[in-house]
């Protein structure tokens, strides 16, 4: 078996004293942490040559994948985000200035607004998600699709077992 970064970690966990299934954890998490931070650094490098951030790439994606016509509640984007309402409204805010998302009024409920791209957003937000898919190319080039494929079912299988808990 190959060796990573992380397998150098493990004899010093071993000698602390903690558990396997600890350590199997821990190895987890590091692993999943250094994937994330290859994938964004990737995608955050296409997202500048577009002149994105990757939360306003986030917000554009997001009102993408909900269909014609390209319309959330600010709070529903938030909550699919995982972003604060601030947060959110600062993105919003930037990406409205821009001309790529605009506010429309929600005609079922006069307290709330729609966010909705607006023609040059769509346009702006298919670029950004080509330019996201070749990040993940580039970043998985050279391992093999049935790697790839085990690794996803295999946290689908985690996320499904912790995904909803709540921690401090």
């Amino acid at each position: 078996m190959k060796h990573d970064e992380v397998d150098a970690m493990v004899p010093r966990w071993q000698d602390s004293g903690l558990s396997p299934s600890l350590i199997a954890g821990l190895e987890l998490s590091k692993r999943m942490s250094r994937l994330n931070m290859l994938f964004e650094t990737a995608i955050k490098a296409e997202l500048a040559d577009l002149g994105l951030t990757y939360a306003e790439f986030d917000v554009l994606a997001a009102l993408t994948r909900t269909g014609p016509p390209h319309r959330l509640k600010p709070s529903e984007l938030s909550k699919s985000l995982y972003l604060t309402s601030g947060g959110t409204s600062n993105v919003l805010q930037r990406l409205t200035s821009s001309g790529y998302v605009e506010r429309a009024a929600n005609t079922g409920d006069a307290r709330s607004r729609w966010v909705q791209l607006t023609p040059e957003g769509l346009r702006l937000a298919n670029t950004a998600l080509d330019a996201s898919g070749k990040a993940h190319e580039e970043v998985m080039a050279g391992v093999p699709e049935e790697a790839v494929r085990q690794a996803a079912d295999a946290l689908r299988e985690v996320l499904l077992a912790v995904g909803r808990r709540r921690f401090r």
